[in-house]
């Protein structure tokens, strides 16, 4: 159990670190919400907030009228505690205010503080899990603001911030690092998360695998590698799909990654620095589960050295990372500042963690001896274990202290919107 000087140090720099992704936004981009899965940056900032008043503060500190009274509009998806504003009507409201929003952060942060300074050890011992919990969901928040943000600017196409594009723009290179295959021994692994340090309830328990002899892309698929895919007729060929992905495809008319566009000849993409032309050697950005599906299914039947490829399944993933003994605290993250994914330069292993998550095959489901957490909580995982995938890694908008080599990641198929790219496995 952290202390409460680490616990307090904790939430500060988590609740500062929101409010400094969101000083570049205009007040007006505050209020928009371009589809369901992205909430205007207002409503984040307060359902955070909302997070710690309702499982912390109703508990054990000082629970105000007016946090009920932003019950229903703060809460997201626990049904346990009541009602909520649906979730696509969140950017078609123009009270609480954006100034009301910042108060109310302010007030929570003072109330908290102050419960975390004087409650005793025995309390303290009682409510911290639920404080550490909820600094980790404003870092999940956080990483949604970076994704959810840029597919609120591409509507209008303003750089989120101009300094960032310098980071952005990255030497072109016709090929980046050749892919090559590294071998991963068959073995008897165990997977999930075993320590004491924090984990999400679904990392748990920890539980034995079997693999057998595979080998792993020693980097990310590339945006030349997927645009050879698309001139191929990858998006044409509905023997390279699965049935649901070949409907999507049709009826949401996809024919490159979100975000690409070729008016005028010229082949770009939208990033956070704005509209910039496509780096051929950067990972390939903001595909979907079918996609990747699509684009691994081609490669492993059109090129000899690719037979057999593959999305890894998340035990291999996790396996993998651990015999070449990957960091999580490593590569381009959230405090890069890049916003962005990266040419993979070095030698072995490398993007396993930031750039881009990577899509695995494995269908989001209980590990053996799952155990959600308790009380309304329980909500918070185990219920969306349906009709989602895995994915692993982190991406350039994952604060590097919430990432570990355990992390699940589940979006269902069909997400476009995420930092999400392509990693191959195939059997030796």
């Amino acid at each position: 159990m952290l202390s409460k000087a680490d616990i307090m140090s904790l939430y500060m720099q988590v609740r500062e670190a929101t409010m400094d992704l969101v000083k570049p936004l205009q007040p007006e981009d505050y209020r928009i919400q371009t589809m369901e899965d992205v909430s205007p940056p207002w409503w984040m900032l307060g359902h955070t907030s909302w997070f710690f008043a309702r499982l912390v503060l109703k508990h054990w500190g000082d629970y105000s009228p007016r946090d009920e009274g932003l019950d229903f509009l703060l809460n997201s998806y626990y049904h346990s505690l009541g009602t909520r504003l649906p979730r696509d009507k969140r950017g078609s409201i123009s009270c609480p205010t954006n100034e009301d929003i910042f108060a109310y952060r302010r007030d929570v942060d003072t109330r908290m503080l102050d419960l975390i300074s004087t409650v005793d050890e025995g309390l303290f011992r009682k409510m911290s899990p639920y404080i550490e919990i909820g600094c980790h969901h404003e870092q999940q928040h956080q990483e949604l603001f970076i994704t959810e943000i840029k597919h609120i600017l591409a509507a209008n196409h303003p750089p989120y911030q101009r300094p960032y594009k310098a980071m952005i723009q990255q030497p072109r290179q016709s090929e980046g690092i050749p892919t090559t295959w590294l071998a991963v021994p068959g073995v008897q692994a165990t997977i999930g998360h075993v320590d004491e340090s924090f984990c999400w309830d679904n990392e748990m328990a920890g539980h034995e695998v079997l693999l057998e002899d595979y080998e792993i892309q020693n980097r990310l698929v590339t945006n030349g590698e997927y645009l050879e895919f698309i001139k191929d007729g990858g998006y044409d060929n509905s023997l390279l799909w699965l049935n649901n992905g070949w409907d999507m495809r049709q009826k949401e008319q996809w024919l490159t990654p979100l975000y690409w566009n070729s008016n005028g000849g010229h082949l770009r993409q939208w990033t956070l620095g704005g509209m910039l032309p496509i780096n051929l050697a950067e990972p390939v950005c903001h595909v979907s589960f079918y996609e990747a599906d699509a684009f691994a299914r081609w490669k492993g039947e059109t090129f000899n050295i690719f037979r057999g490829s593959r999305l890894p399944r998340e035990a291999e993933w996790e396996y993998a990372a651990r015999h070449y003994n990957i960091r999580s605290d490593t590569g381009n993250l959230l405090e890069n500042g890049a916003f962005h994914p990266r040419i993979a330069q070095g030698e072995g292993l490398l993007q396993m963690t930031g750039d881009l998550w990577e899509w695995t095959s494995s269908h989001y489901e209980p590990y053996p001896g799952y155990k959600p957490y308790s009380g309304a909580l329980v909500e918070y995982s185990g219920k969306f274990m349906d009709n989602q995938r895995v994915l692993r890694g982190g991406s350039f908008a994952t604060p590097r202290d919430h990432l570990r080599i355990t992390y699940r990641n589940f979006w269902p198929a069909d997400t476009r919107f995420q930092a999400s790219g392509i990693r191959l496995v195939r059997y030796i």
